[in-house]
């Protein structure tokens, strides 16, 4: 089967910054920070998203695996099947530090989420 990449099928990554993230009852959750992406396959492998903080201060960041995120076109946002209370016990890191994304640091990720490590 020939999928076409079509306008309503791909986004730029800046659209996607900034983009709300909810739970399945519609509770904002946070946004859509930045994207990382695997450098040989291309493909997205987390949205990094902000959650907590007052003003963007104090502010934590969350990868979550890209494959954990729907888009929901009623929302205008993506919807991920957490709590607030799951997501305050998720993998994450300030705001203002650099995270080393090696193969330890992912695994526990994927593994919080309950997607498989590639």
């Amino acid at each position: 089967m020939n999928t076409i990449n079509t306008a309503s099928s791909v986004i730029s990554s800046d659209k996607v910054q900034g983009t709300k993230v909810y739970n399945p009852n519609g509770d904002k959750l946070g946004s859509v920070e930045s994207l990382l992406l695997d450098k040989l396959s291309g493909k997205v492998r987390y949205a990094v998203m902000e959650f907590g903080g007052f003003l963007g201060m104090g502010t934590d960041v969350y990868p979550l695996p890209w494959e954990t995120l729907k888009y929901d076109t009623g929302l205008g946002g993506y919807v991920v099947s957490l709590t607030k209370e799951q997501l305050e016990g998720a993998p994450r890191y300030a705001r203002e530090t650099t995270q080393d994304y090696n193969d330890e640091y992912g695994r526990k990720v994927n593994e919080y989420y309950g997607v498989p490590w590639i």
